[in-house]
């Protein structure tokens, strides 16, 4: 049958029910009716501002895509270096599965890590010489270095720390929020993507839309993506010919026909697609604002690092960050490929890490500075760890590189109500296991929704006869690490 008859026949069983249904009948068709059609309604959220008081209003997340090594960057284990080149105790590996990229590797030479690590800060968090600048930020960071997760493959790791499953097709955080909480400004999405890659272009993997996706609830609470170059948004400019108040004279007229239908047919879809198209004419004039830096000031561009002039860059990305989260925009995603280094990794690390440092570490300054750090959750990490093991000849610097490691891996966040110059979680000597703290996917999930002030069993969406949620049926917060 033609999906769009099918839904006409649905609908016509719908507003029988509905118009010739009497008594309690009729009330319980109209409420329900009235639920489904109002999902994501209400500018405030489905939740009408949440479970419990918030820590944070926003979020800015910044996911490294490609896995960043806890080994080299976070997780100080003074041994390694002793060990160089020694076989990974099988005491330790306990049989863990392996990608088919070092699984028939003979040897799993230990690696230690490529910088030296240093105290930093009054906390003295130990903290790799790859990231200086996050060093100078160590103070304000909560280093969580237990994270742990069942996925090995980057697409599946990736989709489960951003929708809650290693399947695609359930909404993403963003979305998750944006249905929640809702907007806090009418003139910009409540849920924004920026896409960048290192300046080499080293190594890297596919972003797919569904990492930023609303999955089955109601479209209008997806990413938008801002793009790097041309237009922020795609087809967002108003055609050649195409003056600002004949656009306003269509789209009125295209809303009333769809009010039409949504009163029709009570689909919350139609009821998006009439709010997608007046945010986007909002955003023909909020939009290019927003992404105009030239009004910065030279010490704050300055911050940020010389890659902030190169438009579509991580620095520039994360200095629009701050901007959006001036406007308070709700969700702010920056996804940073390039992590993979399966080779080659003493001069791809580098690399990656001079993209990333400064930017991210100017990112927490220049939010505390603005007073905006207090109610902004800035989230650092990848979809998991490196091996401690090296991947090929690590005799040969150009030829070995680290596989994926999901078993232990670190994050860190800063702002928004976690504790500042605090580390939680221990792995042991070889950073290859959880001992102590173990935080999961879902853990984590749980305790960001939780400084947002959602219960994470309570944010629910009913799809296909059952209830779903961001942590599916597990996660708990983490109190240890909120102030």
């Amino acid at each position: 049958m033609n999906p769009i008859d099918q839904n006409h026949q649905h609908n016509t069983r719908r507003q029988f029910f509905g118009r010739s249904a009497t008594g309690i009948g009729a009330a319980a068709l109209a409420t329900m009716f009235a639920q489904k059609s109002a999902s994501g309604k209400d500018a405030n959220g489905i939740l009408g501002g949440g479970h419990h008081p918030a820590k944070a209003k926003r979020v800015i997340y910044l996911m490294m895509s490609g896995g960043p090594s806890h080994v080299d960057m976070f997780d100080y284990k003074p041994e390694l270096e002793k060990r160089r080149g020694e076989q990974l105790p099988d005491s330790v590996r306990q049989g863990q599965r392996l990608t088919t990229m070092t699984s028939g590797q003979k040897q799993l030479p230990v690696l230690p890590p490529l910088k030296p690590f240093r105290p930093r800060g009054k906390s003295g968090m130990m903290l790799s010489d790859l990231i200086p600048y996050t060093g100078e930020i160590a103070d304000d960071i909560c280093l969580v270095k237990s994270m742990n997760t069942e996925a090995i493959n980057h697409a599946p790791a990736a989709t489960f720390f951003l929708t809650g499953s290693q399947i695609p097709g359930r909404p993403s955080m963003g979305a998750w929020l944006s249905y929640g909480l809702g907007n806090l400004n009418d003139n910009l999405p409540s849920f924004v993507v920026m896409n960048s890659r290192d300046k080499e272009n080293t190594c890297g993997q596919l972003l797919y839309d569904y990492y930023w996706g609303s999955g089955f609830i109601p479209s209008q609470h997806q990413g938008v993506r801002f793009r790097g170059g041309g237009d922020p948004v795609l087809y967002l400019s108003n055609p050649k010919g195409m003056p600002r108040p004949l656009r306003r004279k269509m789209l009125d007229r295209l809303a009333e026909l769809n009010q039409e239908k949504l009163n029709d047919y009570g689909d919350p879809e139609i009821e998006a697609r009439i709010k997608q198209y007046e945010m986007a004419y909002r955003m023909q004039t909020s939009v290019p604002e927003v992404v105009d830096v030239s009004n910065e000031p030279k010490h704050i561009l300055d911050m940020y690092g010389p890659d902030v002039h190169r438009v579509g860059s991580f620095a520039r990305n994360c200095l629009l960050a701050r901007k959006l989260a001036e406007q308070d925009v709700r969700f702010i995603q920056l996804m940073h490929i390039g992590w993979d280094q399966h080779g080659n990794i003493p001069t791809q690390l580098e690399i990656q890490c001079k993209d990333t440092d400064q930017p991210a570490a100017a990112l927490v300054q220049d939010l505390k500075q603005r007073g905006l750090l207090d109610d902004t959750l800035v989230i650092f990490g990848g979809e998991f760890g490196r091996t401690v093991f090296g991947q090929g000849d690590i005799t040969n610097k150009k030829k070995h590189g680290r596989d994926h490691h999901g078993r232990a891996f670190s994050l860190w966040m800063a702002g928004g109500g976690v504790k500042p110059g605090f580390q939680y979680g221990e792995t042991c000597p070889y950073a290859w296991n959880v001992v102590d703290n173990g935080v999961h996917v879902h853990d984590w999930q749980a305790t960001v929704l939780h400084l947002l002030g959602i219960d994470h069993e309570l944010l629910t969406y009913r799809y296909q006869g059952r209830r779903f949620r961001l942590t599916d049926v597990h996660g708990h917060v983490v109190d240890d690490i909120i102030s």
